[in-house]
This record gives C-alpha cells, sequence and structure tokens, in this order.
C-alpha cells in the first residue's frame, strides 16, 4: 500500500508520467492552508480513498467536485483533550472541525478493551493512553474491566483508598504491571491527573516518568495542584512535573495551563518555553474558556479548595440546572456526584495563553448530557478561529491551525510515525479536512445552553469520507480509524 501511494505522489508530483484523470472528491478552488509548509494559496485538493492525491493550481477531475470557493481548506483539528469519547460527543466535535479526537489526560485501563470498544462507533479518528488514574484503581481495588473502573471513579464516596492512600509494595508493582501492559496494549502514552490523587508522592510520580522515558512515550500530566497558594500550587507543581522530565528524559505534556495556572498562567508558559530552549521535550495546551469542568466529588474539592484555587461556592455552576452553588447545595450534589463548572480562569489568561506561540489548542471537552454540560466539548476550535482570530486579531489564521493541526500531530509523531500523515495538506498525508468560511465561523455553545453545534464550518471529511456535507451530518458513516501504537 505504502509503495502505491508513493508511485502516486510522484505521478502527482510530476515524475514524467500522468496524474490520475479522476479523483474520488476534489475541493474546488478553496483557500488552502497547509501549517507545515506555510503555503496559503488558492488550490484544488484531490482525494483518492482516504489520502490527498493533488493539491494543484489546475483543474481536477471528479466523481464528486465540491466548489468551496472562499472557504479555507485546512487539515482537521487534533483534539488531545477530548473526555467526550462516544458517538454522540463525536457528532458535537465534528460539527467543530475535529478530525481526531484523543483522551490523552485521564486515559484508561485496561487500554485493549477500550480501543475495542470504541472501534464499534468510530466517526472520528480515537486513541486513548494508558490512565494512572485507572492503573490506581486496579491496583488497590482489584477492579479487572474499564467500566468498574470508571464506576469506582466516578464514586461519590468520601476519601477513596485509590487516591486517598498511599501505595503498598505490592499495590505500586501491580501500578507498574498495569501501565506497562496498558503500553503494551498500544497505549498513546501515559496520562496522569496527579490533582485526583492526592497521596501519591512524588516517588511514585517519578517512577511513572521512568516507565514513559523507557518507552519512549509521552506523559500527559494534569499537574498536582492549581492557584497561588504553596506547596502544590501552580509553580511548584510546574516544577515538579519539569523536574521530572529532566531527569529522567520522559517527553512531557502539561494540559489545560489555563485552569492549571490560573492567574501565573502566562508565568508558567514562560517556563516552559525556557525549558524548551534548554532541550526539554514539552509541550502544553489551553482551551479558549475561562472556566474548567470536573466532578464535584473529587479529591479537587477536598477540604480549603477555596483557599487553594481562589474561589468560593458562587464560582461554581451546576450543569443540570445552571443554578450557581451555595454551601448547603455543594454540600448535597458533592455526595450525589456529577460534572461541575468552576468559573475561575481569568480572561486575560485565557488570551495570552491562547495567542502564546507553541501552545496548542485542546478541548478538554466533558460529555454533554441531556443537553448539559460545558460548552468546550462543542465549541472550542470554532471559538478560536472566530473569536480570537477573527474578532480579537489576537493571532493570525495560519498560527491558530497550527495550534490545532500540525503541532498535535507532532507531538504524537514520536510514539505514532503514522501521525506525520496528519495536520498537513500535501500528497499522501492522510484526507482529514476541514472546510470552513474565515468570515461566519463562530462558535454557539453557551454554559447555559451547550448543545449548539459550531456555524461556518460546512465540510469535515475524515479518512476521505465526508462526515459534515453542507454544514449537516452525515448520518451511516464511521469513517474514523485507531491512533494507536503497535500492540506488543
Amino acid at each position: 500500500m505504502k509503495s502505491a501511494w508513493m508511485a502516486l505522489a510522484c505521478l502527482v508530483a510530476g515524475c514524467g508520467q500522468p496524474a490520475p484523470s479522476q479523483y474520488d472528491i476534489v475541493l474546488q478552488g478553496g483557500r488552502v492552508m497547509d501549517p507545515e509548509s506555510g503555503l496559503d494559496q488558492v488550490r484544488n485538493v484531490g482525494i483518492i480513498a482516504d489520502r490527498i492525491a493533488a493539491v494543484s493550481e489546475k483543474p481536477l477531475q471528479g466523481k464528486v467536485v465540491v466548489d468551496v470557493a472562499g472557504k479555507v481548506v485546512a487539515p482537521g483539528f487534533i483534539d488531545l483533550h477530548a473526555h467526550g469519547q462516544d458517538l454522540s460527543d463525536n457528532r458535537w466535535q465534528a460539527q467543530d472541525g475535529v478530525t481526531t479526537a484523543l483522551e490523552m489526560e485521564g486515559g484508561s485501563w485496561p487500554v485493549g478493551e477500550w480501543y475495542q470498544n470504541r472501534s464499534k462507533d468510530g466517526l472520528l479518528n480515537y486513541g486513548i493512553t494508558v490512565g494512572h488514574i485507572g492503573a490506581r484503581i486496579a491496583a488497590v481495588t482489584g477492579v479487572k474491566t474499564g467500566t468498574d473502573m470508571i464506576n469506582a471513579w466516578r464514586n461519590p464516596e468520601p476519601n477513596p483508598a485509590w487516591s486517598h492512600r498511599a501505595l503498598t509494595d505490592a499495590e505500586l508493582a501491580s501500578l507498574i504491571a498495569n501501565i506497562q501492559q496498558g503500553l503494551d496494549q498500544g497505549a498513546l502514552g501515559i496520562g496522569m491527573g496527579i490533582n485526583y490523587t492526592p497521596a501519591a508522592p512524588p516517588q511514585e510520580i517519578y517512577r511513572v516518568f521512568q516507565i514513559a522515558a523507557a518507552a519512549k512515550v509521552p506523559i500527559y500530566v494534569h499537574v498536582r495542584g492549581a492557584g497561588p497558594k504553596e506547596p502544590n500550587g501552580s509553580f511548584s507543581s510546574i516544577q515538579e512535573m519539569l523536574a521530572d522530565a529532566l531527569t529522567t528524559g520522559a517527553p512531557l505534556h502539561i494540559v489545560h495551563l489555563g485552569s492549571s495556572g490560573l492567574g501565573q498562567g502566562p508565568q508558567l508558559a514562560g517556563m516552559i518555553d525556557a525549558a524548551r530552549a534548554r532541550g526539554l521535550d514539552v509541550t502544553t495546551e489551553v482551551y479558549p474558556y475561562t472556566a474548567g469542568s470536573t466532578f464535584i466529588q473529587s479529591a479537587i474539592f477536598d477540604p480549603g479548595w477555596q483557599e487553594r484555587m481562589g474561589i468560593s461556592y458562587p464560582e461554581l455552576q451546576w450543569p443540570a440546572t445552571n443554578e450557581r452553588l451555595t454551601e448547603a447545595t455543594f454540600t448535597k450534589y458533592r455526595k450525589e456526584g456529577g460534572w461541575v463548572i468552576l468559573h475561575m480562569i481569568p480572561e486575560s489568561t485565557v488570551d495570552a495563553l491562547v495567542a502564546h506561540p507553541g501552545v496548542m489548542i485542546a478541548s478538554d471537552g466533558v460529555p454533554i448530557i441531556d443537553g448539559r454540560g460545558h460548552p468546550r466539548g462543542v465549541g472550542t476550535f470554532a471559538r478560536v478561529l472566530g473569536r480570537f482570530v477573527r474578532e480579537k486579531k489576537a493571532l493570525p489564521l495560519m498560527e491558530a491551525l497550527r495550534k490545532m493541526s500540525y503541532l498535535p500531530a507532532e507531538r504524537l509523531r514520536g510514539a505514532v510515525p503514522e501521525l506525520a500523515r496528519k495536520g498537513r495538506i500535501k500528497v499522501d498525508a492522510d484526507a482529514d479536512l476541514v472546510v470552513f468560511d474565515p468570515n461566519t465561523v463562530l462558535d454557539q455553545a453557551t454554559f447555559e445552553n451547550p448543545a449548539q453545534a459550531s456555524v461556518g464550518i460546512p465540510h469535515v471529511l475524515v479518512n476521505g469520507t465526508f462526515v459534515v456535507r453542507d454544514g449537516k451530518l452525515v448520518d451511516g458513516v464511521l469513517p474514523g480509524r485507531p491512533v494507536r501504537r503497535p500492540a506488543r
């Protein structure tokens, strides 16, 4: 297959032989923007099967020809941080231009089971890390399935042993074995939510970094704490991760720097830049909203959370009712469990990080349940294009596309070389493409009503198949494929 595609690339590039007389799909006359090469010109894109077969100034013949004049044709967006991993949430993200949705922060365990289940409804490309949390739950509780692991994670029982107790030597050995098993089953790296496992000491976290370094895979980390209060605030938590990465050699990705850094976010981005300048393989991301979301029963809300994060009950919103919380309702819902929204990130931090060179865009999108939830799982990418590029002029369009497609692909490429075919527009690249109108693209999802699809994105293709056509979801297609390291 590879040699055939190399031959086709040669044909289209002009190696002395004619190009194909007809393509499966032609996107005609669009403004093609490729963040890898910097190409920003009107071109015709020819697609054969699941690959880009031509990027041409000359007209192309196709079985299906779509006039996209006046629209931007860009690589499909790669979301490194999508918790909504089912068909319903994929449908929202497809309308936001996402073609690959990965769960890299929380991860899962067992990994093989997750990929098997996910293969049944892959509208978008999908993939996952092996989760430190899931592996720790299994080590402490003995659960064997992903369903039982998730049930234990979401159980509102206070101070569960898996998060609030140090591991015995036997449990630590089991944790390490579970993580290694996940890597052997094809996990894309290791996901860690240290803020959710407060009893995990630095020595345990360091040991997990050593596993990532040995496997040469990135570790995707929600750091130990957030806020100005030290120790275990934003500053020292980032320092811990940088130290572990430096001393082990593990590639490091720090998730949602806005909600982890809060008011210190821009300063921490500078710290990460300095580490990169000294050769450390470290990257980070941000979502373009001033509120986060998590389980209200989690360790993040253990006593002292107000002082740690600098917020209190009025900054918490219960999506199911849209009410702002009080001490009484907080106590009630914490016993019941569920998602809560935290209005805690300064707008100045969001503005600075979205525009900061090299900071990727990732949604951290949580499931939309009965039309309720956080809007970031529905409108993140259109929000960047409409509000930050067009309205605020905070960053150039090409730089935004780079943050949403090329840079995420590059973050993954060391572990999964095939990602060199995603996040760019060139011959032999995967035909994961988004077509949008730069003058109208915009998010519609709000905190009060998140179930509103983005607008200005008429076409989205995954592996050469339309999942959005003329602004509408295409029924009956599931072209998504696993993004996965080879299983051992």
